[in-house]
């Protein structure tokens, strides 16, 4: 199995982890989940995270075949076209984000014309399918349940797994976003951990509970043995209870209304109006039974 050098990148505004894999052998690598900046308070974008993966890229030599997302995210705006223009690689997401186009399309009320085929991303990628980045081998696993889309990247021993697994110490992600379901996260899960016990599983997110440093990595083992959500081997039944029991708890994301919007767009932000001017929307009570409270 070859073992691609991982270089992870956090975002501790959005507790999220951004990902640069190559192969050493030929210098060839890819970019998973970058970050675009955005303050809410001022409905500012910049570059800063997205500054810092391609820093890293030009020190290192390392040349960018792939930007790819694993699925719409909720809590960041994806800075894959930024990236795009700066390194001319094509950019990947998994085939199911129609789905979550047309979802969104309908929350938002966007114009009938508003594509829902994936054009935004130079490919889309099915489930199973193998691509190469230099002599590391890529295999794409659809990983549904936290969102209808999700995927994640098995590039030799390492898999980039999204919003499926936590760090041990916090289990699995929430399953509650719309198009999101506890039984296909389950599943999902199930089969990451059928992967072999030396596999290094990459998280999308760590929120660093009881105080320790946010950290990004364990294997396939390491969960098996500790995971708070699936150490006793649980049955799905049994998960899911846990599961929805926990997201019911939990308010939507503070950028998700935002971050939507323009990730369903591959990361691009809402076309300029008659005086040139970029908005985003908010669908105002859509989900307010969910924070009435």
């Amino acid at each position: 199995m070859s073992t691609p050098i991982v270089k992870p990148f956090w975002d501790q505004a959005t507790g999220s982890w951004q990902y640069v894999f190559h192969d050493p052998v030929t210098m060839k690598g890819a970019i998973i989940d970058p970050v675009l900046d955005f303050d809410p308070l001022a409905g500012a974008t910049a570059t800063t995270n997205a500054e810092r993966l391609l820093a890293y890229v030009r020190s290192e030599g390392i040349e960018i075949v792939w930007i790819l997302d694993t699925h719409p995210h909720a809590d960041h705006f994806s800075a894959a076209p930024w990236l795009k223009k700066k390194l001319s690689a094509p950019t990947g997401i998994g085939e199911r984000v129609t789905g979550v186009q047309s979802l969104w399309q309908e929350i938002y009320n966007l114009p009938k014309d508003f594509p829902t085929n994936g054009t935004q991303w130079d490919h889309l990628f099915k489930d199973g399918e193998r691509f190469m980045v230099g002599e590391v081998p890529v295999t794409v696993m659809f990983s549904p349940g936290h969102t209808l889309a999700s995927i994640t990247y098995v590039a030799g021993d390492a898999a980039f797994v999204h919003d499926t697994l936590m760090m041990p110490d916090s289990g699995s992600s929430r399953a509650d976003f719309p198009g999101g379901d506890s039984k296909a996260l389950y599943s999902s899960i199930q089969a990451i951990l059928a992967l072999p016990e030396e596999t290094r599983i990459f998280v999308g997110h760590d929120y660093a509970p009881k105080g320790r440093a946010a950290a990004c990595e364990a294997t396939v083992a390491e969960h098996k043995a500790a995971n708070i959500h699936f150490c006793e081997a649980p049955s799905e039944a049994a998960y899911r209870a846990v599961r929805d029991a926990r997201d019911a708890t939990l308010p939507l994301p503070k950028l998700m209304l935002a971050a939507l919007q323009v990730n369903i767009r591959g990361g691009r932000v809402p076309e300029p109006e008659d005086n040139g001017q970029s908005y985003l929307k908010l669908p105002l009570n859509y989900f307010h039974s969910r924070n009435d409270c």
